[in-house]
């Protein structure tokens, strides 16, 4: 009985919450003119921001594993989805058949870059198509819009897979101890999830134009949160000493994703206003993380 309610809640929570997300973004949030996508990138790379400072570190820190070892692993989990980000650019490269970096394709490249800022409304993309080359046209869409060929994908993925995993650990604990304190802690995992999947789904839909694949592949990730339910419920003993690396490592993705592909995205010059607005909801994003977090942590 323990184990089927740890199954149901800890699939409730990590799809559940993806979905709810899903909902949120489907009834305006993005779309309207009040909320444009530029506006969603700030949020979502304020809700990983968060979701890394102001929820998984302090949770890991409070537990008994030491200083040293949780920084040197938030330092490797860094390097390794730096890595993982490089690979996933060249795996984009490879597969839709760009030729190997080189003097020509550089050449090529700063070309179509310089075209972009000659342009201030990103019209180089159309100079590539008005000189009829398919390819080149596609390249310089890429790199002025961002769709296909932006990193962070499978970064945020890992990241978020390792993160449910730990959350479906933790909610087998609370089932473990008391079924009422199980039901408390997947209603709290859900909550918290929420505006860090919307981040999420931003995110995606950045690399993927898709958005029925985005949900698919944040939903699968969410569904990890089972996973760990079911190995926490055998294994719970055993891997509570670990849980603060997982949480870690979560961390390392989300700090990664935020900062090397979210916030230079919205490093372009804006008006007063502009700026003004994308600050805004860089902080909404913290606010409602932490808020939630905090929220969840004292139930």
């Amino acid at each position: 009985m323990t184990l089927i309610a740890i199954i149901l809640a800890t699939l409730a929570a990590g799809i559940g919450s993806v979905w709810v997300a899903a909902w949120l973004m489907r009834a305006g949030l993005g779309t309207s003119s009040r909320v444009s996508p530029q506006h969603l990138l700030s949020l979502a790379a304020g809700a990983l921001l968060a979701t890394a400072f102001m929820h998984l570190l302090p949770e890991a820190f409070e537990s008994q594993a030491g200083a040293h070892d949780l920084f040197a692993t938030l330092l490797v989990g860094l390097v390794f989805f730096f890595l993982l980000d490089k690979a996933e650019l060249w795996h984009h490269g490879h597969e839709h058949g760009h030729p190997a970096p080189g003097p020509a394709p550089k050449v090529e490249h700063a070309h179509h870059h310089e075209l972009g800022h000659a342009h201030a409304h990103g019209h180089g993309h159309e100079h590539a198509h008005a000189n009829s080359h398919p390819h080149k046209h596609s390249h310089g869409h890429d790199h002025a819009h961002g769709h296909g060929s932006r990193g962070g994908g499978w970064a945020l993925l890992t990241g978020d897979s390792v993160h449910c995993f730990g959350d479906g650990i933790l909610i087998a604990s609370a089932f473990m101890a008391d079924i009422k304190l199980g039901i408390v802690a997947a209603l709290a995992v859900l909550a918290h999830e929420v505006p860090h999947h919307i981040g999420d789904l931003v995110v995606m839909r950045q690399n993927s134009a898709n958005r029925r694949a985005a949900l698919v592949k944040v939903s699968l990730a969410g569904a990890v949160t089972a996973l760990g339910g079911l190995v926490g419920y055998f294994l719970v003993g055993q891997l509570e000493s670990l849980l603060p690396y997982f949480l870690v490592i979560a961390s390392s993705s989300f700090v990664y994703v935020a900062l090397a592909d979210l916030i230079p995205q919205l490093q372009k010059r804006l008006t007063a206003g502009g700026t003004l607005a994308q600050i805004a909801w860089l902080v909404a994003g913290m606010t409602v993380v932490t808020l939630v977090s905090g929220l969840a942590h004292a139930h």
